[in-house]
């Protein structure tokens, strides 16, 4: 999969400050990954939300930092339950000789015939697939095709989709059921409650203040670390 440019900045505003960005169109972000520490970044919204549209959290990107490049996926995404905007983004750095393991979503194609003759209602229960391989070769999406869907009872199991298993390990049972055609009355909807705006501020600022003492815990590390190199300069010195 082609990868994706993104350019960030540097965060100095952390913690609860990071509302003055958002305000101004800014993205708090996070860079994290298993060989570096996170890196509080930001970004414009509107660019943020150009690549998004194309990548989603699948698609790999190539961030630059001060020149610096990082291959990455767009690990999580907060939003406000109100206004569905994004407000804040956490990147992951990745290996592109590693492979990781990822949730890809599954998309229904076309109608399916029991819905159009009405004889039954099409439930999916499996929206994401859980997925192993290198970051180039994860899928954008997975598309089914449920047009020969005719009658209640019948099934589409997740060793049914087409996937590409030479590159792709499908972590999934295969006998999991992904979509299967139900009666009105057998269906039922379930509507998650969507947490308050408050609490996914607080969410999020829970986690900028992490990376806060993060970030200075780091710096305390360099400073002894320094000093620790610096006494036996000096010690010489003072016979």
């Amino acid at each position: 999969m082609e990868k994706l440019k993104l350019a960030l900045e540097p965060r100095s505003v952390l913690g609860k400050k990071v509302k003055s960005l958002r305000g101004q169109g800014v993205l708090p972000a996070n860079l994290f990954g298993k060989d570096i520490k996170s890196i509080a970044l930001q970004i414009p919204e509107k660019d943020f939300r150009k690549v998004f549209k194309e990548a989603g959290e699948t698609g790999l990107l190539e961030l630059t930092v001060k020149n610096q490049l990082y291959p990455a996926l767009i690990h999580h995404t907060q939003r406000d339950p109100l206004t569905g905007k994004i407000i804040h983004v956490d990147l992951h750095k990745v290996n592109l000789k590693e492979k990781i393991i990822t949730m890809v979503p599954i998309k229904l194609t076309s109608e399916s015939e029991a819905e159009k003759s009405g004889v039954g209602l099409i439930l999916q229960t499996l929206n994401e697939l859980e997925v192993e391989s290198l970051p180039a070769d994860i899928p954008h999406e997975i598309t089914l095709d449920i047009s020969n869907l005719t009658e209640v009872g019948q099934t589409i199991h997740v060793k049914d989709l087409k996937v590409n298993r030479e590159k792709i390990e499908v972590k999934n049972d295969p006998e999991e059921v992904v979509v299967s055609v139900q009666t009105a009355e057998m269906k039922e909807e379930v509507v998650e409650e969507a947490p308050a705006p408050e609490e996914v501020e607080a969410i999020a600022e829970k986690g900028e203040e992490e990376v806060a003492e993060k970030t200075e815990e780091g710096k305390e590390e360099k400073e002894e670390k320094e000093a620790a190199e610096e006494k036996p300069r000096r010690e010489p010195q003072q016979q």
